[in-house]
This record gives structure tokens, sequence and C-alpha cells, in this order.
């Protein structure tokens, strides 16, 4: 998987590949999706969730440019795959997940491979981030947001990345690049057209 869906494909930071290697991604799906769980497409995983598509993993997490003892916060834990990628890179991560029975799979999930001391989940809407831990040197969406939502640009660090996709629930997203330098001056950048389901909550 790693040699020719994601590597192949421009994926160059050594620390997200091993971490891509290391981390087994059938273990983050029903069992009735196993057989799939090394093809480069995103599968479900209930409640009208998935868990995305490895290459696109790897891609916001070499975006997001984080490393070791580095803190992350992500939106939408979803199977909590891309949290143990992050921890597998030492990074501690605070995921937040609005679905209630998928935030405790996660955790459990999370728990049962190790990853417990690196990665806090917790049941909420992450629309408003997680303050009491901000600020954060990365953010990762892992759902599409109508517009990036300010409480996660104030939780970001000066230096730091936020990767989010953008756009309408059946119409054209994108994933966004999004940096705040040490002037607290904000620069988005379009990195490609990608397929999110939507960030919900009360906003």
């Amino acid at each position: 998987m790693v040699s020719t869906q994601i590597e192949a494909r421009g994926i160059h930071d050594d620390h997200v590949l091993q971490a891509m290697r290391a981390v087994l991604r059938h273990r983050f799906m029903p069992e009735s999706q196993s057989a799939h769980a090394y093809e480069d497409r995103p599968l479900p995983i209930g409640y009208d969730q998935t868990i995305s598509q490895p290459y696109i993993v790897a891609l916001m997490t070499q975006l997001a440019g984080v490393t070791t003892g580095d803190t992350v916060l992500e939106v939408g834990t979803g199977s909590g795959y891309q949290a143990a990628v992050l921890a597998e890179m030492g990074v501690e991560v605070f995921s937040v997940e609005i679905i209630e029975p998928l935030s405790k799979r996660a955790r459990a999930v999370l728990s049962e491979l190790g990853y417990a001391s690196k990665v806090q989940v917790r049941h909420g809407d992450g629309y408003a981030g997680w303050p009491e831990h901000a600020p954060f040197d990365g953010i990762i969406v892992t759902a599409a947001a109508d517009k990036i939502p300010p409480p996660l640009l104030q939780q970001l660090k000066p230096g730091g990345k936020l990767v989010i996709p953008v756009g309408a629930e059946h119409g054209y997203q994108e994933l966004l690049l999004v940096e705040v330098d040490e002037s607290g001056e904000i620069s988005k950048r379009s990195i490609l057209p990608v397929r999110f389901v939507p960030l919900t909550g009360d906003r």
C-alpha cells in the first residue's frame, strides 16, 4: 500500500511513510470491510461516515508538517486511523468526534493498539476546537466545512498549519493548507479537489 499508493504519488516525508507502514488500517474498520483495508479508497465505518483513503491521510499528515513532541488537534476522529498515524509519529493528538458511538469505538481501538498515551478522544462538536489544550502546532479536519471555522484559526500556534477540506457537501470541495505566520498573517493554498463527508454540528 505505502510503496504503490502513497510513496509513488509523491509523499516523501520519511516519518509519515514509516507511520503509514506501522499502523494497521484493518483494525480501524468493520470486519465486513477488512478485505479492502489496504486499497486506496475510503470505506464505510457506519453512521454515514468513512475512513479516508490512505493517500489522503498521508497527504494531510505531510501537509501539517508536524513532528515528534508537537500537539495536533484533529476534528473528526471517525475510525481513529488518522489519529493513530499521528501518534505513531510521536505527536500528541487531541481528537474530537461528534458521533458518540464512533468516539467510543475509536477510543477503544486506539487503546487496544497502544496509542492511549498519545491520543485523547472527546465526544463533542469539533467546530469549536478544544480550547483547553490550545494552541496547537497543527490542526487536521477530516470533514468538509463550508468555510474555515474561526475558532480553529484562533487555536493555531503562530507558524502552525491547518489542513482542511472546504466546500459544499454535494458540490466542489478543495483541500486547503492554511498557515498563520509569526505576525498573525493568514495565508491559504489550495492543494487538490477532494470529497469528504460534511462537518456537522450546531454551527
